[in-house]
């Protein structure tokens, strides 16, 4: 059975094992069928809303006024958490560093494709009705510039808590980022699904504020979440060019009732699969623990000595079989290698692992050291307090004319150079994809396609 025919059955075809990691890889990897691909995942995503209530006002007109409303209301929400928290009130999301590194990696496969839902508008540059969501898409691309593009925002931020693994993740993580390539490839026939997404996308979570203001505390940039506030706002930011696209594309016609129907549904669109609460809840440190060491089991079952024995066996038998870690980590407590609920320095398994010296040194990734870090901590709180961080504002980002020569860079140069300006746009269209416009030539590719689309407007 091929994918297609797979997600052209009944919706229950989304239970198989891996559908939306594999209906992700696809779309993302630009291969041959995917827009057949895109379009039954599209139908098969809809189907799942039949009895999901609907939240946009009954009128279209009442819409700037509803997103004003609603960014009002967040706004008193996120004042009421602050006053909590400088009351003395503990963070609401996250429990330690370990936790936030966790979300960033579950979220990451969404985050590495954002705005890829308005790709498929390019093709509309010339109409000024499609401005504010063309707008919307570029200014994700960072308009060309490595700093601000989000998606290399993202992995940056991964990047530098050594957190950019995909080790872990479910199927369930994959399922916004094929909807947001699926509606990017499929803009004729979806475009009132795909104005309702942005509409809700772009909305401000109070979800948002809270993570931004908690990765500070806990040492994490929250740049790429700080950036979203402020282009997201209601008064001239992305929110507000979501409701005004809806109006300015609205049929006036007898097709109008339908558009707006189908505009709610691609706003519901937004609410399948994990939301940013769902996921952080999902959060367990002894789980996880337990979990990462499983996964790396496999790789050390043969890699230890026979010197050292707990309850009577080496690491190399703990390790030997699945479902062992639980009962090999209670065996290391026992015998004193772990100490919990203080600093991990004084626990005779972390010395192995932290340090360059240490005889495990490299083997843990840096995620994977701070859930071994959080876990032995417990209650134990370091008497060093973390600064929190401010947002960066991509300082740390070369710019490219530092970087050496990039082969699809020239190579794009060099294929635009005999054409007419509105050849070369259409040229660069491709290159504008989510897979390709955060490296060097997508991101030249963006720079030039604004540059032309001013000139030829």
């Amino acid at each position: 059975m091929t994918l297609f025919t797979a997600l052209s059955g009944q919706p229950a075809s989304l239970t198989q094992p891996g559908q939306c990691q594999r209906v992700y890889q696809q779309l993302h990897g630009e291969t041959a069928g995917a827009e057949e691909v895109a379009r039954a995942f599209i139908r098969t995503q809809l189907a799942q809303l039949r009895d999901v209530p609907g939240e946009l006002p009954e009128a279209p007109e009442q819409l700037p006024a509803w997103v004003e409303q609603r960014c009002a209301e967040v706004a008193q929400a996120y004042a009421d958490y602050l006053e909590q928290r400088q009351q003395g009130q503990s963070r609401r999301y996250f429990q330690n560093k370990a936790h936030a590194l966790y979300f960033l990696q579950r979220v990451a496969p969404t985050k590495h494709v954002d705005g890829a839902w308005l790709n498929g508008l390019l093709r509309y540059w010339q109409d000024p009705r499609f401005d504010g969501l063309l707008t919307t898409y570029l200014e994700e691309l960072g308009d060309g510039e490595a700093a601000q593009n989000h998606v290399l925002i993202y992995r940056k931020l991964l990047s530098e808590h050594d957190a950019d693994s995909d080790a872990g993740l479910e199927d369930s993580h994959y399922l916004q980022g094929a909807l947001q390539l699926a509606l990017g490839l499929c803009a004729e026939e979806f475009l009132p699904e795909i104005i309702g997404y942005n509409l809700g996308y772009e909305q401000l979570p109070l979800h948002l504020l809270i993570t931004a203001y908690e990765l500070s505390e806990l040492g994490i940039d929250p740049y790429y979440f700080t950036l979203h506030v402020t282009i997201d706002n209601a008064s001239s930011g992305h929110a507000c060019k979501a409701a005004q696209s809806v109006l300015n594309l609205l049929p006036l016609g007898e097709g109008r009732a339908d558009f707006y129907r189908r505009v709610a549904d691609g706003y519901r669109l937004n609410d399948l699969g994990l939301g940013t609460t769902a996921v952080i809840s999902r959060f367990k440190l002894q789980d996880e623990v337990v979990a990462m060491l499983e996964r790396k089991r496999t790789f050390g079952q043969h890699m230890h000595s026979d010197y050292c024995r707990f309850e009577g066996q080496t690491v190399n038998q703990w390790l030997a079989q699945p479902g062992q870690i639980g009962a090999f980590l209670q065996a290391l407590e026992d015998k004193g290698w772990i100490k919990r609920n203080q600093d991990p320095a004084d626990s005779r398994f972390w010395q192995l692992i932290e340090g360059a010296g240490a005889a495990m040194f490299g083997v843990f990734s840096g995620y994977e050291k701070q859930l071994l870090h959080d876990w032995i901590a417990g209650e134990w709180v370091s008497s060093q307090r973390v600064p929190p961080v401010r947002p960066g504002r991509g300082s740390r980002f070369s710019r490219e004319q530092h970087r050496p020569a990039d082969p699809d860079t020239q190579a794009l140069v060099d294929s635009l150079w005999n054409l007419s300006d509105e050849q070369q746009l259409q040229a660069l269209i491709p290159w504008l994809s989510a897979r390709r416009h955060c490296t060097p030539a997508g991101l030249y590719a963006t720079r030039r396609f604004i540059q032309l689309r001013a000139r030829l407007r």
